[in-house]
């Protein structure tokens, strides 16, 4: 006898079809399993032979040969303990060898009980057996709300081996979840605090509306207490609405990551790492590679407090993703890329005590601590910064008007929104394609849309010539003045659009005596 049911893998952040292939002869009874399973896939014999059982059905005594195709694709984790499991009854003839599988995937990990629990990586696997043509997928229960995002198929939540036997032979039906579709709300209703919650500090509010709006990357720089990660929590409440395909994409990663608590990621990620982080925690990677911090964050916000505590060594593992949006994890036995598309927000303190500059504290640091301490910030990452900001101490008539309501979150987010609506229209009206972020914008695009009048060409020879930019920073100061530009409705770059997006490049000069 031989069955063959369907079930679903992931690499990386792609689903594959796994085909399940059962073979049973009626001799000495025996159970192999081939196709190239790690071990928690080996360990699944272990785990349909107890769930059969405490189901209710007797564990056939036949030679069963299972093999996984691809034969030559490695095979990790639990999620073909259903697939397993329905092949083995099938070629029992507990189910109806006449049902035809071919139209279904099967997808779920068996306890020895015979309950269903949740894998991870639904999302990808469901879309993969969308793409080949599986119509029913069978997933768990804690999975039904994921997997309902994907349009074209109908899906089963399954509670248990026995839940799902009784369906396909046609006695209980399960009910299909609700497409999610319907319900799917992409504008930005972020749980995170207000900006309105935020005294004084209007320079840097508006610096990080204008990083919202470019998606550029930010440095905030001040003594303790000045609302640096005050600030950076808050920037997740005015960042712009996700598109429904970034949603789709975030959702994958998170899914494979383990962390998805939603059926759909609405809300652009926020991840903030502890110093304490190891590279494989950030940049992604393990036995089984999983995505990092880094990935986790992919269409949202990365933000590193207290930068120059980080170890060196994992800072500048950033370096290579803020350039491409993407990290690749190379391991012995896979090569997985994931991608890595992140606003990186950090804060740091001015030096070791943390009050260098401060005119209301005495800076305890000697010249030397204060240059070692920010030597720990390289040269390199800080090129990769496009705006930089200066938080002062705050002043007592910001705090003692504290009970006064200032701009909100929903206030700014519209303006943030706005301006990328128009940064779309004037992509589409010169013939690009529209969804590129400016601070994503590449050199061969900066002349079309950065072009600059004598006057903003002269102020910005002026500022390459006398903070020594290199060619780098001199691109990322006019993509700054055109998301500047972009939240003034202009479609020109002016002469203040120039002089405010070199004013945030001016902390190089002043702390790490750059020019």
């Amino acid at each position: 006898m031989l069955s063959k049911i369907y079930s679903s893998g992931v690499f990386g952040i792609e689903g594959f079809e796994v085909t399940v292939e059962c073979s049973a002869w009626d001799r000495i009874p025996a159970f192999e399993l081939v196709g190239l399973p790690d071990a928690a896939v080996k360990e699944a014999k272990n785990r349909v032979r107890a769930a059969c059982e405490n189901s209710g059905y007797v564990f056939p005594s036949l030679d069963l040969m299972i093999n996984l195709a691809p034969a030559d694709i490695k095979k990790e984790g639990t999620a073909f303990d259903l697939a397993i499991m329905c092949a083995i009854l099938q070629c029992d003839g507990i189910i109806s060898p006449e049902l035809d599988f071919s139209d279904k995937c099967l997808i779920g990990e068996l306890s020895l009980s015979g309950e269903v629990r949740a894998v991870t990586g639904v999302l990808p696997m469901v879309v993969a057996a969308r793409d080949v043509g599986r119509r029913e997928v069978y997933v768990p229960i804690e999975n039904a709300k994921e997997a309902a995002v994907v349009a074209g198929v109908t899906v089963y939540p399954v509670s248990s081996l026995r839940a799902l036997v009784e369906h396909l032979r046609g006695r209980e039906a399960i009910a299909p979840a609700p497409s999610e579709l319907s319900n799917i709300d992409l504008s930005n209703h972020s749980d995170a605090p207000d900006f309105a919650e935020v005294c004084g500090q209007l320079k840097a509010k508006r610096a990080l509306e204008i990083a919202a709006a470019g998606g550029h990357n930010v440095l905030m720089i001040g003594p303790p207490g000045t609302g640096k990660s005050m600030l950076a929590k808050r920037l997740a409440s005015i960042l712009p609405d996700m598109t429904f395909e970034e949603a789709l994409e975030t959702t994958k990663i998170h899914s494979v990551g383990g962390d998805l608590r939603v059926g759909l990621v609405t809300d652009r990620p926020f991840r903030s790492p502890h110093h304490t982080v190891s590279m494989a925690g950030l940049v992604g990677g393990g036995a089984h590679p999983r995505p990092g911090e880094i990935s986790l964050a992919h269409n949202g916000v990365l933000f590193f407090d207290e930068l120059p505590e980080f170890p060196k060594n994992v800072t500048e593992a950033l370096r290579q993703p803020l350039e491409d949006g993407v990290v690749t994890v190379i391991r012995a036995a896979a090569k997985v890329k994931y991608p890595a598309s992140f606003m990186l927000v950090c804060a740091m303190n001015p030096c070791r005590c943390g009050y260098f500059g401060d005119s209301e504290h005495r800076c305890t640091c000697t010249p030397q601590a204060r240059t070692k301490y920010l030597e720990r910030v390289s040269g390199p990452l800080l090129d990769r910064i496009d705006i930089e900001i200066e938080l002062p101490a705050v002043s007592y008539d910001d705090i003692s008007r504290k009970n006064m309501t200032g701009e909100r979150s929903e206030v700014i987010r519209a303006r943030v929104n706005a301006a990328r609506r128009f940064a779309d229209q004037r992509l589409a009206a010169a013939g690009d394609t529209p969804g590129l972020l400016n601070a994503k914008m590449p050199p061969k695009l900066l002349s079309k849309h950065c072009a600059l009048d004598e006057a903003a060409s002269v102020l910005m020879r002026d500022a390459f010539e006398s903070f020594g930019l290199s060619a780098r920073g001199h691109d990322r100061v006019l993509r700054v003045a055109r998301t500047i530009a972009d939240l003034a409705g202009s479609e020109r770059i002016t002469e203040d659009h120039i002089a405010e997006a070199i004013m945030y490049r001016s902390l190089d000069r002043k702390y790490w005596r750059k020019g």
